[in-house]
C-alpha cells in the first residue's frame, strides 16, 4: 500500500525538467507512504514513489527495476498494493519461464508476468493494485487497475505529457508542467450531487480523469491513453436444487471466505494485521476467521454517544465471543465538525457519505496499534446484502399493469404531498428498473436539483453513468442486475474511495477479502432464492458462516458506522452549517438562498434534508479547499518514520 505518481513527457528536454516538479508534488501524499521516498527518471519518463512497506522490508523499494537476465534494467515499475498470490505467480513463472528473483517481494512478479504473459499478466493477479510499468526497450508504459477498484489511480493528459498518481492533489500540483487548466466540471458536479460521489472516469476537474476499476492502460511518450477493460463479471446464478446442493454451496462459500482471509493476512512478520468490526456479519466474519492467523488480533470499533447510531455493545459482545482485543472510538459532533476540512483535503474528490468522519477516526485509533486492517467491504454487493435488493419483489405487481397505466400512476403521484407515505412507492412503482434504480445511494432528485444547482443541465443524470451496465446485464434477474450497477457505481464510487483515502490518510492499509476474485467465482453462482429467502438478506451468507460467526450477530441487520447527521444538523451543527454555506464563494454554482432554505426546512422538522444538506456542505468544503483556496487545512506530517 503506497502512494505512486508517474510523469511520461512528450519530450526528453520535458523529462528533464520535470524531476523536481515531480518530487514536489509527492510532498501531499506522503501519507499513503512515509516509510520510503524516492524519485527515478528515464529518457522521457519521470517516477516518484511514497512506500508503506508490507513485505520484503528491507528489499523490495520502489521505483522497482527488473529484467531478464539479457536486458536487467528493461522495466521500471510504480506499484500501489498488495498482491495476495505473489508466491504462488513467482513459483509459476520460474517454473514454466525461467523467471529470476532478486527480492522476496511481490512487486517483482508483476513485472515478471507482464515481460512473460504480455497485457494479460493482469488476470493473474489476486489482490488489490494500480501500477504502471516502464519498458525502456519498446519505449511504452504500460498499467492496470485492480478488478473491483479498490486503488485508486487518476490521470492527467496536456500537451507537455500524461501523469498517473494515486492523488488527483498530486496532479493539481503539475497541471502547469503539463499544461491542464484547472476547470471545474459542471457534468461531474451534477452527478456527484444526483449520486453522493462523482462516478467514474470522472473527477470534479475537467483535466484530472480516474483510471477505471478493472482497466489496462498503454502509452507511448507523446501519444495518447489507450485503455482496455479485462474484467467483465458476470452473475451467472446456477440453480439450487435440492438441499445436499445447498449445503454444498454454503460449504464452498465458507471455504473461500476462509482461504481469501488467510491469504489476506499476508505481511512481514514484524508487521501486525487487525480488524475493523461492526455489529454485522460481514466485518464479524472477517474478524473471526483472522483471528484463525493472528491469535493476539485486535478489533476496532467507533460509535457515537447516541441511542440508534452505535454498534459497540453489539461489536464488543462478538470480540468476547471469538476472543480478541477491542478497542472503541466514540465521535462527537464538536470533532466532525473540526475534523471535516481536512479530511475533505484527503479525499481529493467530495463524497458525502458522512460515514466516512466515524471510519477517519477509528482508523487514526486504529494506526496507534496497528500497520493494517481487514474489513468487510464488498459483502453486499457479492452476496445481495442491501435490503434495496428486496424492491423487485415488492415492486412485482407493478410489473403485471400496462405501461401506459404505470406512468399514469407515476404522474398521480407527483400531486401527493412529499414526506406523504406511500408516494415514493407509487412513483418508483411507474419506473422500469433502469429507470428508478442507480445505486444504493439516493439523494437530489432532478426536480430537488434544479432548485439548487444553477447550471442544471438537461440531459445529465444518472441514467448517463448506470446505462452501460445495464446494457451489458440484459437478461439476469433484476437482483443480479442491481448489484451488477452497484460493482461500477456505488462500491467503486463511494464505499471504496472513503475506505482507501481515510485509511491512508493515516497510513494504514485496509483489506477487503470479500473483494477477491475467487470470492467473486463463488458469489456470482449463487441464485435469486439463496441470496433473498426468510426476510433476509445474505442468505447463503449466512448460512455458510453459522458455525463460523457469534450466533447473536448472524440474522442482525447491519448498522454500519450510522453517523446522527439528521439530529445533529437541527442542533449541534446547525450554526456550524450556516457558516459554511454562507461563507462559501460558490454563488455561481448554486443557489445559495435555495440552500439555506433547505437547512432551515430541515430544522423546523418538516422534512429530513440531511443527506443532500450533507452533500452540499462537503462541496462547499471541497471548493473552498481547492478552488477558492480559503480553506487551508492543518495538513500534519506523517508521524510515522520517514526515510529520504
Amino acid at each position: 500500500m503506497c502512494g505512486l505518481l508517474g510523469l511520461i513527457c512528450a519530450t526528453e528536454t520535458e523529462a528533464a525538467n520535470a524531476r523536481d516538479a515531480v518530487g514536489a508534488a509527492l510532498r501531499c501524499q506522503r501519507h499513503r507512504g512515509p516509510d520510503e521516498t524516492d524519485t527515478w527518471a528515464d529518457a522521457e519518463v519521470v517516477y516518484g514513489f511514497n512506500r508503506l512497506a508490507f513485505i520484503d522490508l528491507a528489499h523490495s523499494h520502489q521505483p522497482l527495476t527488473w529484467g531478464p537476465p539479457e536486458s536487467p534494467s528493461r522495466y521500471t515499475m510504480n506499484f500501489n498494493g498488495e498482491i495476495y498470490n505473489y508466491l504462488e505467480l513467482r513459483e509459476e513463472l520460474a517454473a514454466e519461464h525461467g523467471a529470476k528473483f532478486a527480492t522476496e517481494g511481490d512487486g517483482e512478479a508483476i513485472v515478471a508476468a507482464y515481460h512473460h504473459l504480455g497485457a494479460d499478466a493482469v488476470k493473474k493477479l489476486r489482490g488489490m493494485f494500480a501500477f504502471m510499468i516502464w519498458d525502456a526497450d519498446t519505449k511504452t508504459v504500460f498499467g492496470a487497475r485492480d478488478p473491483f477498484g479498490i486503488k485508486p489511480l487518476f490521470y492527467s493528459a496536456g500537451p507537455h505529457g500524461v501523469a498517473f498518481s494515486s492523488e488527483k492533489k498530486s496532479l493539481l500540483e503539475l497541471s502547469s508542467t503539463l499544461g491542464v487548466a484547472e476547470e471545474l466540471d459542471p457534468t461531474a458536479l451534477q452527478h456527484y450531487l444526483t449520486l453522493q460521489y462523482v462516478p467514474e472516469p470522472e473527477s470534479l476537474h475537467l483535466g484530472i480523469r480516474r483510471v477505471e476499476s478493472g482497466t489496462s492502460f498503454r502509452l507511448s511518450p507523446g501519444g495518447t491513453v489507450e485503455f482496455t477493460r479485462y474484467f467483465h463479471p458476470q452473475f451467472a446464478a446456477k440453480p439450487v436444487t435440492g438441499q445436499a446442493e445447498a449445503e454444498a454451496l454454503y460449504e464452498r462459500i465458507a471455504d473461500v471466505m476462509r482461504d481469501s482471509v488467510s491469504k489476506h493476512m499476508i505481511s512481514d512478520p514484524d508487521v501486525t494485521v487487525g480488524a475493523f468490526l461492526s455489529g454485522g456479519i460481514d466485518s464479524t466474519a472477517t474478524a473471526t476467521l483472522a483471528k484463525e492467523h493472528n491469535p493476539n488480533l485486535i478489533a476496532f470499533t467507533t460509535g457515537f454517544e447516541r441511542e440508534g447510531y452505535s454498534e459497540v455493545d453489539v461489536a464488543a459482545e462478538s470480540a468476547a465471543a471469538i476472543g480478541v482485543k477491542h478497542v472503541v472510538r466514540t465521535v462527537s459532533a464538536e470533532e466532525m465538525m473540526e475534523a471535516l476540512p481536512l479530511i475533505v483535503w484527503y479525499l481529493d474528490d467530495p463524497v458525502a457519505d458522512p460515514a466516512l468522519v466515524p471510519l477517519w477516526f477509528i482508523a487514526r485509533e486504529a494506526r496507534k496499534h496497528v500497520k493494517a486492517v481487514l474489513s468487510g467491504e464488498g459483502a453486499d454487493e457479492l452476496f445481495g446484502g442491501y435490503t434495496v435488493y428486496n424492491e423487485p419483489i415488492s415492486l412485482a405487481p407493478f410489473e403485471k399493469i400496462p405501461g401506459g397505466v404505470r406512468k399514469l400512476l407515476g404522474r398521480v403521484s407527483t400531486k401527493i404531498p412529499e414526506g406523504t407515505r406511500g408516494k415514493d412507492l407509487l412513483r418508483r412503482g411507474a419506473l422500469t428498473l433502469e429507470e428508478r434504480y442507480y445505486g444504493n445511494a439516493r439523494n437530489f432528485r432532478d426536480e430537488q436539483l434544479r432548485a439548487v444547482l444553477r447550471d442544471y443541465r438537461e440531459g445529465v443524470g444518472f441514467q448517463d453513468v448506470t446505462a452501460p451496465w445495464y446494457d451489458v446485464s440484459r437478461g439476469w434477474d433484476p437482483v443480479a442486475r442491481m448489484q451488477h450497477v452497484d460493482l461500477y457505481t456505488w462500491l467503486r464510487g463511494d464505499i471504496l474511495v472513503k475506505a482507501d483515502k481515510v485509511t491512508m490518510a493515516n497510513s494504514l492499509e485496509l483489506r477487503v477479502p470479500f473483494l477477491d476474485a475467487e470470492v467473486f467465482k463463488v458469489a456470482a453462482s449463487i441464485p435469486l432464492d439463496q441470496k433473498l429467502a426468510h426476510g433476509t438478506t445474505k442468505y447463503a451468507l449466512r448460512r455458510a458462516l453459522a458455525k463460523i460467526i457469534p450466533e447473536h450477530v448472524l440474522n442482525r441487520r447491519k448498522l454500519g458506522f450510522p453517523v446522527p447527521i439528521r439530529h445533529w444538523l437541527r442542533t449541534d451543527m446547525y450554526d456550524w452549517a450556516r457558516g459554511i454555506i454562507s461563507d462559501s464563494k460558490t454563488d455561481e454554482l448554486l443557489d445559495k438562498k435555495a440552500v439555506l432554505a433547505l437547512l432551515d426546512e430541515h430544522k423546523a422538522g418538516q422534512l429530513d434534508r440531511s443527506r443532500q444538506l450533507w452533500a452540499l456542505l462537503v462541496f462547499m468544503l471541497w471548493h473552498g479547499i481547492f478552488v477558492e483556496h480559503r480553506i487551508k487545512p492543518d495538513v500534519p506530517e506523517p508521524v510515522y518514520p520517514v526515510k529520504l
